[in-house]
């Protein structure tokens, strides 16, 4: 049996993000989805996460799940045998993009959180052309109800006092994967070009006319390059 793979989500979002991951792999390793909503710092979270993970694995994060997927190459590099980082970034917020996470939590404070993702995220986490997909919008409303506002707001208290991970990233030895949908407009191309930069074991994937939620928009081409990055030495 090949080595185990975990998998981390995003912000607001459940195992469903991975669900075509898990079926195209869960034949041939051991496939986990980490949970990351039980407390409210990112090193906390990743403790969490690395308690309940095997003793060496393969690592992929998405979004917020790249945050922790750093934070763990921070705390137990040597527990990590290949890294990919899907959708996100290393560097800290601006103070724009804080204020707009504060703005999300006083949503949530009003009685408005679901229209956090209804509203204001989901024309934002995916493709223009695939915004009104009825299957695929409702995974996305489903994954926010499904987390609910108390896990939500620990998890956004974790993003915004995180530490900023790209002078971390020379360190990283191991194969990493780098993926972004080109249509990205939450961590745009730029956020996976300056990662890159810093890794030199890095291979840079920009999917065309795919927006964040990669594995929910474009499952096939993510499938296949993770496939080529599991079997990477």
């Amino acid at each position: 049996m090949s080595e185990p793979l975990l998998l981390i989500p995003g912000l607001m979002c459940t195992p469903d993000l991975f669900a075509l991951q898990v079926a195209a792999f869960a034949g041939e390793r051991d496939v986990m989805v980490a949970d990351h909503m039980q407390a409210d710092d990112m090193t906390e979270i990743a403790r969490q996460i690395l308690d309940g993970a095997p003793e060496r694995f393969a690592l992929a994060g998405l979004s917020m799940g790249v945050y922790l997927a750093l934070e763990i190459m921070m705390l137990a590099p040597d527990r990590v045998t290949r890294l990919a980082l899907l959708d996100g970034k290393a560097r800290r917020d601006t103070p724009e993009q804080l204020a707009a996470r504060h703005a999300l939590l006083k949503l949530a404070d009003d009685g408005r959180f679901m229209e956090i993702t209804s509203q204001l995220l989901l024309p934002r986490l995916v493709a223009p052309g695939v915004v009104n997909e009825p299957v695929l919008r409702e995974t996305i409303l489903h994954m926010a109800r499904d987390t609910g506002e108390a896990a939500f707001r620990r998890q956004m208290n974790a993003i915004i006092n995180r530490r900023d991970y790209l002078p971390e990233l020379p360190a990283i030895a191991c194969p990493v994967l780098i993926l972004t949908g080109e249509l990205d407009v939450i961590t745009p191309p730029e956020c996976a070009q300056e990662m890159a930069g810093r890794m030199a074991t890095a291979k840079l994937v920009l999917l065309p006319g795919c927006g964040h939620l990669s594995t929910l928009e474009n499952p096939r081409g993510v499938n296949v390059q993770l496939r080529e990055w599991l079997v990477n030495t």
